[in-house]
C-alpha cells in the first residue's frame, strides 16, 4: 500500500514537472516563431481583439466594483482612528499594485484561457493541426505566437483601465456617498503612489497574460479524448493558470517591492 501511495505521488509530482518543461518549451517556440516569416499581423490583430477589447468590459466591471466595495471597506475602518483621508492612497496602491493586475489577469484567464484551449483543443481532436503540417504551415507560429503575444500586451492595457475604474468608482463612494472630501482624497493619491507603483502592475500583468496564454495553448493542443478531452482541457487550462498567477503573484511582490 505504501509503495502504491510513493508511486502516485511520484507520478503526480513527474507530470507536473513534465508539464511546466512542455510551458517553457512552447513559450520559447513561440517567441522564436515570432522573427521568422512570414508575419501574419491579421492573426496578431484578431488575438488582440479577442483578448483586448473583447475583454474590456468584464474588466471595467469588474475594476468599477471592486473599488468601490474597497473604499467602503477602507472608510468604515479608518473612521475608527479619524483617517478617512487616507483612503485615496490605500485604495490607489492596493489597486496599481496588486488588486487590478490579479483581478485582471483572473477574469481574462476565465473568458480568454479557456477559449484558447477550447478552440485549439477542438482542432486537435478533429485533427486540423495535423493538417496545418500538411500544408507546411507551422500550428506554434500561426496558432500560439498570436495568442501569446496579444496576451503579453493586451492585459498590461487592460490593467491600466482597471486601475482608473477603480480609482473613480472609489472616489465616487468615498466623496459623494460617504463624505470624504474630495481634494485630499486626491491629494493623498499624489502624496503615497509613484510612477512605479503603476509600472510594476504592468509588468505583474504582462507576465500574468504570458501565463494565461501559453496554459492555455498547452492545454489545447494537448487534448485528447473528443468532446471530453476538450472540456478536460477547459478545465484544466482555467485552475493551472489562476493557480500559477497567484503563486507568481507573490514572488513578483517580492521582487518589485524589495
Amino acid at each position: 500500500m505504501l509503495g502504491r501511495l510513493l508511486g502516485l505521488a511520484f507520478g503526480r509530482v513527474l507530470g507536473l514537472v513534465e508539464g511546466f518543461g512542455s510551458c517553457l518549451i512552447l513559450l520559447a517556440e513561440s517567441f522564436v516563431w515570432l522573427l521568422r516569416p512570414p508575419f501574419r499581423w491579421r492573426l496578431f490583430f484578431q488575438a488582440m481583439e479577442f483578448t483586448g477589447v473583447g475583454s474590456l468590459f468584464i474588466v471595467i466591471l469588474t475594476g468599477l466594483f471592486t473599488g468601490m466595495v474597497f473604499a467602503v471597506q477602507t472608510i468604515n475602518t479608518f473612521r475608527l482612528f479619524n483617517a478617512e483621508t487616507l483612503v485615496g492612497s490605500v485604495v490607489s496602491l492596493a489597486l496599481m499594485r496588486e488588486l487590478s493586475p490579479v483581478l485582471t489577469s483572473l477574469m481574462v484567464t476565465a473568458r480568454v484561457g479557456s477559449a484558447i484551449a477550447t478552440e485549439l483543443g477542438t482542432m486537435r481532436v478533429t485533427e486540423q493541426v495535423d493538417a496545418l503540417y500538411t500544408m507546411a504551415v507551422n500550428p506554434i507560429q500561426y496558432l500560439v505566437t498570436p495568442r501569446v503575444m496579444a496576451a503579453i500586451l493586451m492585459l498590461p492595457v487592460l490593467t491600466g483601465f482597471c486601475d482608473l475604474v477603480g480609482i473613480g468608482g472609489a472616489y465616487y463612494v468615498s466623496v459623494h456617498l460617504m463624505g470624504v472630501d474630495g481634494g485630499m482624497f486626491l491629494d493623498k493619491i499624489r502624496m503615497y503612489a509613484d510612477w512605479w507603483d503603476v509600472v510594476s502592475g504592468m509588468i505583474k500583468a504582462s507576465v500574468f497574460g504570458m501565463i494565461l496564454a501559453v496554459v492555455g495553448c498547452h492545454k489545447g493542443l494537448n487534448a485528447s479524448g473528443g468532446a471530453r478531452g476538450v472540456g478536460m482541457a477547459t478545465t484544466e487550462s482555467v485552475v493551472v493558470s489562476s493557480i500559477l498567477i497567484l503563486v507568481v503573484d507573490y514572488f513578483l511582490t517580492l521582487l518589485l517591492y524589495r
